[in-house]
């Protein structure tokens, strides 16, 4: 499986995944269709299908156009707010998309939103705004409770998993890392190492399961109130 970011906005990616060696490719969380489109026609790469995890406008505004395009199946979750979708999902779904072998596990991770689902296949997950490398999401909609147990869910996945979250924030999050947890030796070393990629104008995701155990402090929490405490404090930040 090859992954590949599609730059969006000022800071998001669009995650082009190719499940083989064919020039078929499933797109995840469309904030925008241009930037699709051009990667597409660049990489001479046909669209097969869509993977959306959340209802923000910035991931989805892009459904519709490349729907009407390349007439594609939708994978997302259930009920009637997202336009476009096609295959309603849920926690514990297996899905496919048509015209790949490339099996995807449904994981609902609700807290930044209520319907937020993350796709797993194995050494991959597409976790939308629930995890960011050293972060997680705003608590827009559900609990610190709800939110605590979708890193959780997260945190048991293989270490060796990579982490592909949907914005470009592990500069700004590790700098709140280390004022949380200043004596962390492994957040040290890797803000060192972020500063410089970002200074190169480098892409610092993938992230992995096993690098946020060690470096990010929402997914290092030991209960739900550590959590919501750390995130009222990220909040302000």
């Amino acid at each position: 499986m090859i992954v590949s970011a599609i730059p969006a906005f000022d800071d998001n990616y669009i995650w082009a995944i190719q499940p083989s060696e064919t020039n078929g490719v499933i797109v995840v969380d469309p904030g925008a269709a241009e930037p699709v489109l051009d990667w597409l026609t660049q990489h001479h790469k046909k669209l097969l299908g869509i993977l959306v995890t959340h209802h923000h406008w910035d991931h989805t505004n892009g459904i519709m156009p490349l729907v009407n395009l390349f007439q594609v199946p939708v994978i997302g979750p259930h009920g009637d707010h997202i336009e476009g979708i096609s295959h309603a999902v849920t926690h514990g779904d297996t899905v496919t998309v048509p015209g790949t072998n490339c099996e995807f596990k449904v994981l609902a991770t609700p807290g930044h939103t209520l319907d937020h689902l993350s796709y797993y296949t194995l050494g991959h997950v597409f976790v939308g705004d629930t995890l960011f490398s050293a972060g997680c999401g705003r608590m827009f909609e559900g609990t610190p409770e709800q939110f605590y147990q979708s890193l959780q869910c997260l945190a048991e996945l293989p270490d060796d998993t990579n982490v592909y979250s949907a914005h470009e924030y592990t500069l700004a999050n590790l700098k709140f890392a280390l004022a949380a947890e200043p004596e962390n030796n492994m957040i040290q070393d890797y803000l060192a190492a972020v500063t410089r990629r970002r200074a190169q104008g480098l892409i610092t995701l993938p992230s992995s399961i096993g690098r946020e155990k060690q470096v990010n402090p929402f997914l290092r929490a030991t209960s739900a109130q550590q959590f919501a405490e750390l995130r009222r404090w990220k909040d302000q930040f």
